[in-house]
């Protein structure tokens, strides 16, 4: 779906492939513990927009690591989903934090996907992002916005890459 050209370390785009932000507080699941796994589950999205978000990723996509509720919070790191989107194990186990007794097996309510680290970031901090102007009318630095999981534009995920790249 995409590679790295080598000179410039810059990520082309391919066709059909779209570009993700996930958000995680780094003493919940920090970047540095993705990169020791090799991958995790994205799992216990507990909002419906975030959810069809997650359902929406496709193999090969792209994904910034964002460290909320930190200080300062900002872009940590580089992923790609390698497995779409599937029912969240969580909500069926009573206990999860993200159980949800009212999902059944025939029509799970939550989903999950995998993803696995492509590179870390130099932490590109929120402010930062806010004046970057592939990102202006973003969700990612829409004021109060909470979403965990939200869609980048090809031109808002790269200036992220180059801003945390040097």
């Amino acid at each position: 779906m995409f590679h790295k050209a080598s000179m410039a370390g810059r990520y082309i785009y391919m066709s059909g492939t779209r570009y993700w932000v996930v958000k995680t507080e780094p003493e919940v699941y920090p970047w540095e513990r993705l990169v020791a796994e090799g991958g995790v589950e994205w799992d216990g999205v507990r909002n419906y927009q975030a959810r069809n978000h997650l359902r929406s990723m496709k193999n090969g996509d792209l994904v910034i690591v964002y460290h909320s509720n930190s200080n300062p919070p900002g872009a940590i790191g580089v992923a790609i989903v390698d497995r779409e989107a599937g029912a969240d194990p969580t909500q069926f186990d009573p206990n999860s934090p993200y159980y949800d007794p009212g999902s059944n097996l025939e029509d799970p309510r939550w989903s999950s996907v995998h993803i696995v680290p492509v590179r870390g970031l130099e932490l590109v901090p929120l402010e930062t992002l806010r004046n970057l102007p592939q990102l202006h009318g973003s969700a990612l630095t829409a004021k109060g916005n909470r979403l965990s999981v939200s869609e980048l534009t090809y031109s808002g995920f790269q200036a992220i890459v180059e801003t945390g790249s040097k």
